[in-house]
């Protein structure tokens, strides 16, 4: 008689562990890229209120459904619905994750890559004396070098399927506990530096004093999707992740945990960029150049800007670092567990296959200007695909699916251990799951696509 599956499975090894994986999951290039540019572009601290309130309020309830998932299953994201809804479609769930960490990956890779390459402009001083002009041409002729930044690409995407080889205990654990400290060490000195700086007052006004007349359907929108963007909700790695944890650990606790230490990244990050941006007479809503183009710019004028530059894209390279690590599991654990494939195996099939896909994503923004769809670079079509339709949809049948399909029992068992914790607000959470998001999660969806705002 064949061991059974579960037995057989890698977890994570101790409770700071899963906080540490699975906020190195959710903590990445959204909230240090992503983040301070929306905040800026909508209302700075409007924004970021209505923002934790979505947090609070639907980010966890939605986490904890996907924990629900993948910790009653043990199982990859196909393999969860396999079991917890046998003989009915909705594995199909589950394949929509594997291709949105797919392609997720192709792309994420791409702007990763760029971080290494930043960094080591960093290295080299090569912020030094350019104006805002002549930093704008050296990111656009990287970017559209070609061969360049596919090389740095492919070196990001070496250490992430390294780290995914060594497993779930020695490989992402491991690396996840060493990372997420240094990670938060620096973006606490880049913080302290930033509002020591002279009219460092202005920014943090800007983050913190709420202006309610910004607050507007657009700001609503932004900030929901911004909220699941910055968890990963949808994206198959926190049923994956969860798959991984020790069923006596309290779910609910994980979920609120993870969620406020990603809520506190991306603080921290507006925090360490706005009282810089206002301390040098720079708009806050410069959207997605603020970070490789209007911030280095600020470096060089800054004391102490060479050291700063250099901590911040180490920074930003360990978020994108712990993300990609998370997103490449996705795929490696479908892999080796529903076609049977030893993981080490999985890893390189699953990376040599994302790579080839991100080479066209890199190179769509240069000499293969032709990888194009409806006019938008392969890079675009990616990101798109995933953030406007991949994520919303399958963070759309997550909480559909365990609201109504799952049943009450079983997902109070699984957030109570068994009827051994209280899990008090049980009632609150199957409401907000089966009503509040599902409604919200659809409004993000539609807005995304261009048929609400």
């Amino acid at each position: 008689m064949s061991t059974p599956l579960t037995s057989k499975r890698d977890s994570f090894g101790s409770k700071i562990g899963v906080i540490a994986a699975v906020s190195g999951s959710a903590i990445g290039l959204g909230n240090i890229w992503r983040f301070p540019y929306v905040t800026g572009e909508n209302g700075g601290g409007a924004f970021l209120l209505v923002y934790l309130s979505f947090i609070l309020l639907i980010g966890i309830p939605v986490m904890l459904s996907e924990f629900v998932i993948g910790r009653r299953s043990q199982r990859n994201t196909v393999g969860a619905f396999k079991k917890l809804a046998p003989r009915t479609p909705w594995h199909i769930v589950g394949f929509l994750g594997i291709i949105a960490s797919f392609v997720i990956l192709a792309f994420y890779t791409t702007v990763s890559g760029w971080t290494l390459e930043y960094l080591f402009i960093s290295i080299k001083n090569g912020f030094s004396g350019k104006s805002e002009a002549d930093l704008v041409t050296q990111f656009n002729t990287f970017t559209s070098s070609g061969l360049r930044p596919v090389l740095w690409q492919l070196l990001f995407m070496f250490f992430t399927a390294f780290i995914v080889f060594k497993g779930i205990k020695n490989g992402i654990e491991k690396y996840t506990k060493i990372l997420m400290p240094i990670l938060l060490l620096i973006i606490i000195a880049l913080c302290i530096r930033s509002v020591t700086l002279p009219d460092a007052g202005k920014g943090l006004t800007f983050l913190f004093r709420p202006d309610f007349s910004k607050i507007t359907g657009k700001v609503l929108l932004e900030a929901l999707g911004q909220a699941f963007f910055s968890l990963s909700i949808g994206m198959g790695t926190l049923i994956t992740y969860s798959s991984y944890i020790n069923k006596k650990e309290n779910l609910s606790t994980a979920a609120i945990s993870i969620s406020l230490a990603d809520t506190l990244i991306a603080v921290l990050a507006g925090v360490a960029i706005f009282p810089a941006v206002f301390a040098f007479g720079i708009s806050p809503n410069e959207g997605p150049s603020l970070v490789f183009i209007t911030l280095p710019l600020i470096f060089d004028q800054m004391i102490g800007g060479y050291f700063f530059s250099l901590i911040f894209f180490i920074l930003l390279s360990i978020a994108a670092l712990t993300s990609t690590i998370s997103i490449l599991e996705v795929a490696v654990a479908y892999l080796s567990e529903e076609l049977h494939i030893s993981r080490k195996k999985a890893t390189i099939a699953a990376s040599l296959a994302i790579s080839v896909f991100g080479i066209g994503s890199t190179m769509s923004l240069g000499s293969w200007n032709w990888l194009s769809i409806n006019g938008l670079s392969l890079f675009d079509c990616f990101d798109k695909l995933s953030a406007n339709i991949l994520l919303p949809l399958g963070g759309l049948l997550i909480v559909i699916f365990v609201g109504w399909f799952l049943g009450k029992d079983q997902v109070f068992d699984e957030i109570s251990n068994g009827g051994k914790l209280k899990a008090r607000l049980r009632w609150v959470y199957l409401f907000i799951i089966k009503f509040i998001a599902p409604i919200a999660i659809a409004l993000v969806f539609l807005n995304s696509i261009g048929l609400f705002l």
